[in-house]
């Protein structure tokens, strides 16, 4: 079972990208091409080349994945929520439980959809 992020930090200052992987509970191809897809993900890379991850780094990814899997964003979608996100001064409560309130929709529909493929 893969550890939560915040469970998963050790205290180190760096962590591979094998083990953030399984912090996070996906696979290491996931973040290589969530790299790609997000400038908001940056690792450092050592010497030999190979990607470092920070704290922050694990948060932000975190967050990445909550917003894709458990939220039903598009990865467009996501890219935009947290380009406004970085531009936002306050935390909007209303904002955030209709995000939960369309949520809950979509996942009533997709099961209405099973029902009468």
């Amino acid at each position: 079972m893969p550890k939560t992020a915040a469970k998963g930090l050790q205290g180190k200052m760096y962590y591979s990208i094998s083990e953030v992987a399984e912090m996070v509970g996906v696979v290491p191809y996931v973040l290589r091409f969530w790299e790609k897809e997000f400038p908001h993900i940056k690792p450092r890379k050592n010497r030999a080349g190979n990607r470092t991850y920070q704290a922050k780094d694990i948060q932000r990814i975190t967050q990445i994945k909550r917003l894709l899997y458990e939220q039903g964003f598009t990865i467009e979608g996501a890219r935009n929520f947290l380009k406004t996100e970085g531009k936002k001064t306050t935390h909007d409560p209303s904002v955030e439980r209709t995000r939960e309130l369309l949520h809950q929709i979509r996942v009533e529909l997709d099961d209405l959809l099973k029902l009468f493929p």
